[in-house]
């Protein structure tokens, strides 16, 4: 195959995995973060092909899904194996593997004091990307798709949100939706790697804050200026 046609292949297969995703982590998501992908690509300048097929697998070994997808596979020690396992099956050049493997391994938020920089252009433009999804208007809604697929409350006055030094204790936590935004959501405008995505993550981020400013007004009063 060409690497279009690989990328095309690629595509398909992931759709098919998350068809039926209700946790704000879908193929429209995924899809989203290879058009954003690849739009960093175009203007920071990295391999396309790395990047587009990391944005496509990201998701595919992602810790918050696996139990709840009920899959026999798991991170192992880390290592995406459903992702390798699918680069393997189409005859990826194992240097290629490996790059795309890295940028999966290291691109999710582990806690708000835990620090996952990524070494190579290609992974900061995933990591970008995806955590570009995470924030603004359609990041809200996800975040509360997430929160209701895992039952979790909206909010919880007398739960404050809690600054997680560990990973282990950042995938312990069931805190409210809201706390979420505290948590992670609002720590990523400055955890963006690249130009193009730090400005994007700007407006984003202010949406954020004028919703989460609004929300506290409404549950606490009801009143309005």
């Amino acid at each position: 195959m060409t690497p279009e046609e690989t990328i095309q292949h690629t595509a398909e297969y992931v759709r098919s995995a998350f068809a039926r995703d209700s946790s704000g982590h879908d193929w429209w998501h995924i899809a989203r973060v290879w058009q954003m992908a690849l739009r960093l690509c175009q203007q920071e300048g990295a391999d396309s092909f790395t990047v587009q097929m990391a944005a496509l697998l990201h998701d595919l070994d992602d810790w918050k899904l696996v139990h709840s997808a009920a899959s026999p596979h798991a991170m192992d020690d880390h290592r995406p194996v459903r992702a390798e396992a699918w680069m393997r099956s189409i005859n990826i050049a194992p240097a290629t593997m490996e790059h795309v493997c890295e940028i999966i391994s290291g691109l999710s938020f582990k806690g708000a004091l835990v620090e996952t920089p990524m070494r190579t252009l290609e992974g900061q433009i995933v990591q970008d990307a995806d955590r570009l999804d995470a924030i603004g208007a359609i990041g809200i809604a996800r975040a509360f798709a997430y929160g209701g697929h895992k039952g979790r409350l909206l909010y919880d006055p007398a739960c404050p949100p809690q600054m997680h030094a560990s990973f282990e204790a950042y995938q312990a936590s069931n805190s409210a939706t809201i706390n979420h935004f505290y948590e992670k959501l609002l720590l990523l405008k400055d955890r963006m790697n690249t130009p193009t995505a730090k400005r994007i993550a700007a407006q984003r981020h202010a949406y954020m804050e004028q919703f989460l400013q609004q929300f506290l007004r409404e549950w606490q009063s009801g009143d309005f200026d």
